[in-house]
């Protein structure tokens, strides 16, 4: 068996988190050419760090095979674009950001969120390695820089006199191989008092609420506040604020600075969840010990409830063709034998195949033509919206599947 090392501290790696077995790139979505050719499948395996709790997939992929053409434009979701756009005017009212100050978003995708500070004339420098998205990003007047970032990346831009104000990536700590490099590389490219914020999904919520779906390829490591502090503070970089979101199932939103930066106090809130995190045991290695029997006791209800509803001659579509569905979806097993299709809003997404499983996916117009009895609600996170969307399945009797945090029919 292979011995893999863990990428924050380099301590080997014992302590098996979650095995969801084998599995394709979860954004790896095929056309009709495709599904007759051999399709790449690797271990889904997460691990905990038992010196640093960090828990992390060893790297199967690099990231240019899954990031450099993507299928994700954040666009898409309405809910996600009033949470950046909000997130825009509390950072101008926050911290005085005005047409003087300098904002750099990594991981910038489509410019869903650079437009709203667009909008208020602030320059803004967006960082994306996938070409095809940066191009929607370039299109809505929003600088792009087709890169992946790291020191190399911020060194550049510093010679170049660019450094920021505030620095800002969303869902993207998680998704770096080499968190080390990534995070010095955001200390080369912050201005001495700029500020730095991330939102990831919370390790702890993700146990609490059984969220073993949001464990894909992309995303290499799961985050708690204990583990990242220690990352940011290797590279001179404090953690001065967090808060909890709602997004992605329970989000943490950091705001770091320069070690050397006094102007900004630690808020009480670090530690207040730094304390949480230790009370709930993410401090000690056998509480992460726990979280797979509760996935394998998911998969087992998803999969009776799917048997007897088919059983019973009942018709069941997807919703949605999000990274998170292909997990749940090729781990449990479930195939077009027990989903017809699925529908997605994105038109990079639809007349395409699911990874592995190979479920069409139409748009959203198709569910009204077909009349299933159930919906499966992939994008869980996203339920309310999606409900209030559909709110027509209804009318002939359909109702919507909630597999996670346990198997819900609403």
């Amino acid at each position: 068996m292979t011995q893999h090392s863990c990428r924050f501290c380099g301590a080997s790696l014992h302590h098996s988190f979650c095995d969801l077995g084998m599995s394709p790139l979860s954004n790896a979505y095929l056309t009709t050419t495709q599904l007759n050719l051999m399709e790449r499948f690797y271990p889904l395996h997460a691990y905990v760090c038992e010196k640093c709790f960090l828990v992390q997939l060893p790297e199967f992929e690099t990231p240019e095979q899954i990031f450099s053409d993507y299928a994700y434009f954040s666009s898409y979701s309405e809910s996600w674009l009033q949470h950046a756009k909000k997130y825009t005017d509390d950072m101008c009212a926050q911290f005085s950001l005005t047409e003087k100050s300098q904002i750099i978003e990594i991981a910038s995708n489509d410019g869903y969120l650079l437009q709203y500070f667009k909008e208020k004339n602030i320059p803004v420098l967006g960082i994306e390695p996938a070409a095809n998205v940066a191009k929607v990003a370039e299109q809505k007047g929003i600088p792009t820089l087709v890169k992946f970032f790291g020191t190399t990346t911020a060194q550049a831009l510093k010679t170049q006199g660019q450094q920021a104000d505030l620095l800002l990536g969303n869902n993207v700590l998680a998704h770096v191989p080499d968190i080390n490099d990534f995070v010095a590389g955001m200390q080369i490219a912050l201005k001495p008092t700029g500020i730095i914020t991330m939102e990831f999904p919370h390790l702890l919520r993700l146990m609490e609420h059984n969220q073993f779906d949001t464990i894909y390829h992309e995303h290499f490591s799961y985050l708690s506040i204990i583990a990242v502090e220690q990352i940011f503070a290797k590279q001179g970089l404090t953690l001065f604020d967090v808060q909890e979101l709602p997004t992605h199932g329970g989000s943490l939103r950091i705001y770091a600075r320069h070690t050397t930066n006094q102007q900004l106090p630690i808020h009480p809130s670090v530690t207040a969840l730094k304390a949480l995190e230790q009370q709930a045991g993410l401090d000690k290695i056998t509480t992460y010990q726990t979280f797979a029997e509760k996935v394998r006791e998911t998969k087992r209800q998803i999969l009776h409830f799917l048997i007897d509803a088919k059983r019973t001659k009942k018709t069941i579509v997807g919703y949605g063709a999000p990274a998170k569905g292909n997990t749940l979806l090729n781990y449990c097993g479930i195939r077009s034998d027990f989903i017809d299709y699925t529908v997605d809003r994105s038109p990079h997404k639809q007349n395409h195949f699911l990874p592995g499983t190979h479920i069409p996916i139409y748009a959203p117009e198709k569910i009204k033509e077909t009349r299933p009895d159930y919906v499966l609600i992939l994008p869980w996170n996203l339920k309310t919206e999606i409900i209030e969307q559909m709110a027509h399945i209804r009318d002939w009797g359909g109702q919507f599947i909630i597999p996670i945090p346990h198997l819900t029919i609403l």
